[in-house]
């Protein structure tokens, strides 16, 4: 994933800012606990796409 594109991108639901996991190729978004996968090096930004994170998930990042 570019570092710039990283640095542009924000969670659309709260605006805040993610964290790139390359070995789940997914942007994290830590406020709101969603998990935007990445495919084919596009983030799937869409609230109704993103994998919702338990506690656990959060605590371990």
């Amino acid at each position: 994933m570019d570092s710039k594109l990283l640095n542009i991108l924000a969670c659309p639901l709260c605006k805040g800012a993610l964290t790139y996991k390359k070995n789940q190729s997914e942007l994290i978004c830590k406020a709101d606990k969603l998990g935007f996968k990445i495919e084919d090096d596009i983030p799937i930004m869409l609230i109704n796409q993103a994998r919702k994170l338990d506690m656990e998930e959060i605590d371990n990042m």
